[in-house]
């Protein structure tokens, strides 16, 4: 699965042979030898897609889980680590991001699966850690529209750095890890402003 998802992402769905999957897994190319593990081509980006999934279901339950253990340190340290662990799972998940640019619009029920197993998690997933920070218990915040604020500058990030080759005007990963964690700091600062009332048309 990991090398089919691989050369879909280097060569596109439609342009990578089954024989070259095959070839590239360490089978004899042409001999039939992925049709014993899977019925289709489709099957194996059908499965390495889920495999995805059951991976990232399991390091959000893991990341809420240990996330007691970094507490005692302060709370810009813990927003940094957030960041640079979203810029970590992006790189993991490069392939398979480039594979959803690039083919899934003809696997719509694929794009779907992705989008509830994988980016929705990730994005519930930062609006439940940050809901659970002792700095913020008593905040009255929409947690999941901020991180999806929050959530969205990591992926702007690196999809620029991805496709364009340098980062958004050149700022570094540091710099950028640096200014996203003041961003969170500042909901400690920031006292909110209602909404103004919506204005009826005469």
């Amino acid at each position: 699965m990991a090398e089919s998802l691989r050369l879909f992402a280097d060569r596109g769905y439609t342009a990578t042979s089954v024989a070259e999957i095959e070839a590239a897994a360490g089978l004899s190319p042409g001999a039939g030898g992925l049709y014993r593990h899977f019925r289709s081509k489709e099957e194996v980006l059908a499965s390495a897609i889920r495999e995805h999934i059951e991976r990232t279901r399991r390091q959000i339950d893991d990341g809420l889980d240990q996330a007691t253990v970094y507490e005692e340190r302060p709370l810009e340290t813990r927003l940094r680590m957030t960041c640079q662990a979203g810029l970590a799972k992006m790189r993991e998940e490069q392939d398979l991001i480039r594979v959803l640019f690039r083919d899934l619009d003809q696997f719509p029920n694929l794009v779907a699966e992705m989008r509830e197993g994988i980016v929705n998690p990730l994005y519930d997933g930062i609006a439940t850690w940050l809901a659970s920070q002792p700095e913020f218990a008593d905040a009255d915040e929409d947690w999941p529209a901020i991180a999806a604020i929050l959530g969205g500058a990591v992926v702007n990030y690196w999809l620029a750095n991805e496709s364009m080759y340098e980062p958004p005007t050149r700022i570094d990963e540091n710099r950028f890890v640096e200014s996203w964690a003041r961003l969170g700091l500042g909901l400690l600062r920031l006292e909110r402003i209602p909404a103004p009332a919506p204005t009826t048309s005469p």
